[in-house]
């Protein structure tokens, strides 16, 4: 990957609707390489794909929190159970395992704190080999969805 292509993944990180033609005039090519090297890109799994950026509050989910998770156990089946099982719950948007305590992050989003402890209750609370669950509430977003770096 060279500097040109992270040209084009940045222009593309910006807005993804960009036409063939609107990127590479952008990043200073003719059409066909840059269509090449976006068709490259795409294949190689650099970009691996395209989707609006929805708002949250725009959908009613205006409340979000951080979950930090430890587990009883780190066996294979556990986590496996653990990360299986959160995965099916549509309001973790994301969930990241980590290295040392806690054993994963898990990013939430619900309508508000009743919501939230409902979730919590019912669902975060019984997910398999969880040990304890800690929460923390997110006041203001000060960066999301920030391009990656060149």
């Amino acid at each position: 990957m060279d500097a040109l292509d992270r040209k084009i993944l940045t222009e593309l990180q910006l807005d993804g609707r960009l036409t063939i033609t609107e990127l590479a005039a952008r990043v200073k090519l003719s059409v066909s390489p840059c269509h090449r090297r976006l068709r490259d890109l795409e294949r190689e799994g650099a970009i691996r794909g395209y989707r609006a950026v929805v708002d949250p509050a725009a959908v009613g989910l205006n409340f979000e929190a951080l979950v930090f998770a430890t587990l009883r156990w780190e066996d294979a089946d556990t986590v496996t159970a653990f990360e299986e099982a959160v995965a099916a719950v549509p309001h973790v948007l994301q969930a990241q395992r980590l290295f040392g305590e806690p054993d994963y992050l898990l990013r939430i989003a619900t309508a508000d704190l009743v919501a939230f402890q409902k979730l919590y209750d019912q669902q975060l609370a019984r997910l398999p080999g969880v040990q304890r669950l800690t929460s923390t509430l997110v006041m203001k977003n000060v960066i999301d969805d920030r391009p990656l770096p060149e």
